[in-house]
């Protein structure tokens, strides 16, 4: 059972886009689809969303999301760069016009001084072919917290989309 608030969201961005007339994509890391979980928990979701990616490990996102080698080697996959290009991927790889991307540290290992646990990045790539990125930092709160905040961030960057 989903938290109310992640729930209501869900519901919202579901009514916008059905609205909108916007097929949505997810593509998650930290996550493990718990974004498309929550978006398809919603009736009649099947009318916008068009698939969900959960892509763990580096392979799967250069192989499913064609997230570049060398952005990952760069970057690591908890990145901005990295974020922006599993979104884009996400939409290039689907039939949405709007697809939304998670990639973070959940803990309760992982982190390190310049990548601390709770450390998650955000992409959401809109229909105008705009990305946009966000950085949370939610601190060592527990995996389940981390998982949880990082949906409800990933649902309301689909809102903000769906509702323009």
């Amino acid at each position: 059972m989903l938290p109310q608030d992640i729930q209501a969201t869900a519901e919202n961005v579901i009514g916008h886009a059905i609205r909108a007339g916007l097929m949505i994509a997810t593509a998650e890391s930290c996550t493990g689809g718990l974004v498309a979980s929550a978006l398809t928990a919603i009736a009649g979701s099947s009318a916008v969303v068009d698939r969900g990616f959960v892509t763990y490990s580096n392979e799967a996102k250069m192989e499913m999301l064609g997230v570049p080698q060398d952005v990952l080697a760069r970057f690591g996959a908890v990145s901005e760069p990295t974020a922006r290009a599993m979104a884009e991927g996400a939409k290039a790889h689907s039939w949405a016009q709007v697809a939304v991307s998670v990639t973070g540290i959940a803990g309760p290992g992982g982190g390190s001084d310049d990548k601390p646990v709770g450390l998650v990045h955000f992409a959401i790539a809109g229909p105008e072919g705009t990305v946009a990125h966000v950085e949370k930092r939610f601190g060592a709160i527990g995996r389940d917290q981390v998982r949880l905040e990082s949906v409800r961030v990933a649902l309301g960057l689909l809102l903000d989309a769906a509702a323009r």
